[in-house]
């Protein structure tokens, strides 16, 4: 009887998993995401008011005027001071 009852539970799974439809070849493809996301430009956090300045962008900090400025590598900025002129 046990070997009855575990045939017959085998039987049934490979039957649900046989019995289950293909994907139809006839719905439409989602569209791929963009293939690049733009390239992210460098910025400086300014934790004064709690968001990113663009490169260029002028700051007070502790009395200091700094501007933001990319680094040597163009991948990245910082807070460079200004000097006096």
């Amino acid at each position: 009887m046990r070997t009855f009852l575990a045939t017959s539970a085998i039987a049934l799974g490979l039957t649900g998993c046989a019995t289950q439809t293909p994907a139809s070849a006839d719905k439409p493809v989602a569209p791929a995401a963009a293939a690049t996301p733009a390239a992210k430009t460098p910025q400086c956090w300014n934790g004064d008011a709690g968001k990113f300045e663009e490169v260029g962008s002028k700051a007070s900090i502790s009395g200091v005027t700094v501007v933001c400025e990319k680094t040597s590598d163009g991948k990245n900025a910082q807070w460079m001071g200004v000097g006096k002129k």
